[in-house]
């Protein structure tokens, strides 16, 4: 199970890029990372907008094999992640942004609806955009446990 490929891990956060306050989503999604077997180092804390789109070309530029985004996703007008991340996408893995829409929902999170994020390859590195909250993050960590394993291995074309 441990294929020791590199992934990453990134944080819009405005307030948190700024120290105003310690971002505890991205460690979240380390640990998630690591217990899976990939090899992810410290996020990157990055202020909303084309920095998030930076830091993803970054970590795919590294070889990553999967990029999760955590913030920027909602209807603010900083909320950006979206935008920045469609353009480095080949294609679109749209049942995994719903899935965890719904999940959210499901939990009684109805605002989770708003949530903008997009899921797709870029190249061979699966690149999916999270949401800000620790919950949200929490519950797409549950809808992505049984499937990222195997969706980063059909990217390079591996049998099922």
């Amino acid at each position: 199970m441990t294929h020791h490929f590199p992934a990453g891990v990134v944080v819009a956060s405005n307030r948190a890029a700024a120290g105003v306050y310690e971002d505890t989503t991205g460690p979240l999604l380390t640990v998630f990372l690591t217990d899976l077997g990939y090899l992810v180092g410290e996020p990157a804390v990055v202020p909303d907008g084309e920095p998030v789109g930076t830091a993803i070309r970054g970590f795919i530029g590294a070889g990553a094999r999967v990029v999760l985004t955590t913030g920027g996703t909602g209807l603010t007008p900083t909320d950006q992640t979206p935008e920045v991340t469609r353009p480095l996408l080949d294609r679109e893995v749209p049942g995994i942004a719903e899935a965890i829409r719904a999940a959210g929902v499901a939990k009684g999170v109805p605002t989770a609806m708003l949530s903008r994020g997009l899921a797709g390859l870029a190249g061979d590195c699966l690149v999916i955009n999270l949401p800000g909250s620790r919950g949200g993050v929490k519950d797409a960590i549950e809808v992505l446990r049984p499937v990222l394993e195997h969706a980063v291995e059909q990217s390079v074309g591996s049998d099922h």
